[in-house]
């Protein structure tokens, strides 16, 4: 027989190490060789037996208390010094829950697949305008979705027939099987192989929906878009997604929104922006321009004499609704003066009899200051 390793060569610890140490180690490692992750592996199943050899001595005191003072001997029944490997006051299924959660490779727990369970849930993105996103619609929606077969009622069972509790695990759909090891006895429990794990045989399965329970059909959803939703916000439709399975909820219907962008109008938050051309004239004299909203009228901003280039006006309350409020955002009018172009030859020399005048307050102090800087 090949000598045994030192133990806590086995879990990679150093000797002396405490217990939360060592337990870490040990689940480090029992994870690394666990015969469900290793099928087949002769060599990772030895390394796990070692493993589990390992830290049922070092997570006793009274073991390890030994083990430091003689070495194997100390807890090698051949020797008798005590110890030995029965199992005894050993909680596999504790320490295996902590490892895999719960529910991997049977060592205690696991989920059962044949519970209720819920159903999947539907993601889709829809197009809306502009002006639908502001002030909400209604829209109609074509899904594909898991109904329950009406034909079998969602048992799987053809009609006329039953659903038959499985004989080899009695309804449960798991098994426990128990091998004897170093360690002593463990048990171990998976997926009945006879019914995978559903816990029922169907002995003729629904031609509608192959035993399954379940069909996919096309059905229409009627949506409520809120007021105020901006590009790709979610709406979530509770019980509208696929339906459950053995009696559980239906999944939910996800819809993400894509707002189509406007010709005039662009959205920041809940307010609105639109830049406005006005005319050299109407910016130098003053006017009152006609600004369109999103509320489809227009309203009259005065623009006043002198009103410069890249001037914002804010109109109150006339962006976006905010979500589920009767509050709303602003409206913000960027004036863009538009210089004019092709001018006859007398509208030239009206403009330079003008520009003689000099009634530009920027370009004297900017040519001041550009003399200043000079000298």
């Amino acid at each position: 027989m090949a000598e045994k390793r030192d133990y806590y060569e086995v879990l990679g610890v150093q000797k002396g190490a405490g217990d939360d140490e060592i337990k870490k180690a040990f689940r480090k490692q029992s994870k690394k060789y666990h015969p469900d992750l290793n099928p087949g592996n002769k060599e990772a199943e030895e390394k796990f037996k070692e493993v589990n050899e390992a830290y049922q001595v070092l997570s006793d005191p009274d073991k390890k208390a030994k083990y430091d003072q003689f070495g194997h001997a100390g807890v090698d029944p051949n020797f008798g010094a005590g110890g030995g490997f029965n199992g005894g006051g050993f909680d596999f299924g504790d320490i295996f829950g902590d490892i895999f959660g719960g529910g991997f490779g049977g060592f205690g727990g696991g989920s059962r697949r044949n519970g209720p369970r819920r159903g999947n849930d539907i993601r889709q993105v829809i197009d809306i305008t502009f002006e639908e996103a502001a002030f909400g619609c209604t829209r109609k929606l074509n899904i594909q979705t898991q109904e329950k077969c009406e034909s079998c009622g969602g048992t799987g069972a053809k009609k006329g027939t039953t659903v038959t509790t499985c004989s080899n695990c009695h309804g449960t759909g798991r098994v426990q099987t128990q091998q004897r090891t170093i360690l002593g006895y463990m048990t171990t429990e998976t997926t009945c192989p006879h019914c995978h794990g559903e816990g029922k045989i169907i002995k003729e399965p629904c031609n509608d929906c192959r035993g399954t329970g379940m069909v996919r059909k096309n059905k229409t959803v009627e949506v409520q878009i809120p007021a105020g939703i901006d590009n790709s916000q979610t709406i979530q439709l509770s019980g509208k997604g696929e339906a459950g399975l053995k009696g559980g909820p239906n999944g939910d219907l996800l819809l993400t929104v894509r707002v189509r962008p406007h010709d005039i109008f662009k959205r920041q938050g809940n307010d609105v922006y639109i830049d406005m051309p006005v005319s050299f004239v109407e910016a130098a004299l003053g006017a009152t321009v006609k600004v369109p909203t999103i509320d489809g009228k227009y309203v009259e901003l005065n623009i006043p004499e002198g009103t410069q280039m890249g001037t914002r006006f804010r109109m109150k309350g006339k962006g976006i609704p905010f979500l589920r409020s009767k509050s709303r955002g602003d409206q913000y009018v960027t004036v863009s003066v538009e210089v004019p172009r092709n001018l006859s030859s007398k509208q030239k020399e009206l403009l330079r009899d003008f520009d003689e005048e000099k009634n530009y307050k920027q370009k004297k102090s900017f040519y001041e200051k550009m003399k200043n800087f000079l000298k």
